[in-house]
């Protein structure tokens, strides 16, 4: 618990200054999380980021997580009309290399490639769009997320009987998944009266932040279902008592996507 305590407090740190600053800092601070986020990936299927596979896989990575602006100048600059054409055709060169190497490299790995790719990348990318309509929108997706993990862990140990899904993640529990959910509600309630951000008023701002929690736990349990087919128990070590990237922005990879879905940043 110490460890996890002083690698939290020296990422919130770090963390920080780049989220209130913003601008081309933030952005390749993300672009470098989402880079350590899918080797870490990689590395679970045995798939090495320095091999040919790997960094196709990363050329479509870091087109899926820039910002549209930047992307739009690199579409530009090689002559193409959006830059899905350009993941296009990274995907066809990755099934070309399959028939290069004689199924060495297997289909299935490709698509774990482009689907890490796309989990990853868009996750992230989408973090950074969010840092474009104002911090505000950063600290709320950040506060959801963590008051969402911090009321689960408690509400867990002090009230949980009732296993939510044993065979993902054994030691989650249906009341520690409920009461994230409302430490979650409590916090944005009492962000929105201190700081109003959200358009559509409290009602509006209660249903999507249920929402988000509930996405984000989701998120949760879809990292502890890959690591659990994979049979590891962090996907890294790069923040030690945390694990990986990917261990601290799992739920934050669904939370993001879903409230641009919706509109809920303009």
């Amino acid at each position: 618990m110490k460890q996890r305590i002083i690698t939290a407090i020296i990422a919130a740190a770090l963390f920080i200054p780049f989220v209130i600053y913003g601008k081309v800092p933030f952005t390749i601070l993300v672009l470098a999380m989402a880079v350590v986020g899918f080797y870490e990936i990689l590395k679970m299927k045995g798939i090495s980021l320095f091999s040919v596979p790997g960094f196709l896989g990363l050329l479509t990575l870091i087109l899926l997580v820039i910002p549209t602006d930047w992307s739009s100048k690199v579409v530009d600059a090689i002559g193409y009309s959006s830059n899905l054409m350009v993941v296009y055709g990274l995907t066809m060169l990755l099934l070309i290399y399959v028939v290069l190497v004689k199924n060495k490299i297997t289909f299935d790995e490709v698509a774990f490639i482009l689907l890490g790719a796309f989990y990853v990348g868009l996750g992230f990318h989408y973090l950074i769009e969010t840092r474009s309509y104002g911090l505000e929108f950063v600290v709320y997706c950040l506060l959801v997320v963590w008051t969402t993990d911090s009321g689960a862990y408690f509400v867990g140990r002090k009230l949980g009987k009732n296993k939510l899904w044993p065979e993902i993640s054994p030691k989650k529990t249906v009341e520690g998944f409920v009461g994230g959910i409302v430490i979650a509600v409590i916090f944005a309630v009492g962000m929105q009266a201190i700081y109003p951000f959200a358009n559509g008023g409290y009602v509006s701002l209660i249903f999507i932040t249920i929402l988000a929690s509930i996405i984000g736990q989701m998120g949760d349990l879809v990292e502890s279902a890959i690591k659990r087919h994979f049979g590891v128990k962090d996907s890294g070590n790069i923040l030690p008592g945390h694990g990986g990237i990917l261990d601290r922005f799992d739920s934050l990879l669904f939370v993001v996507p879903l409230l641009h879905f919706l509109h809920f940043f303009w």
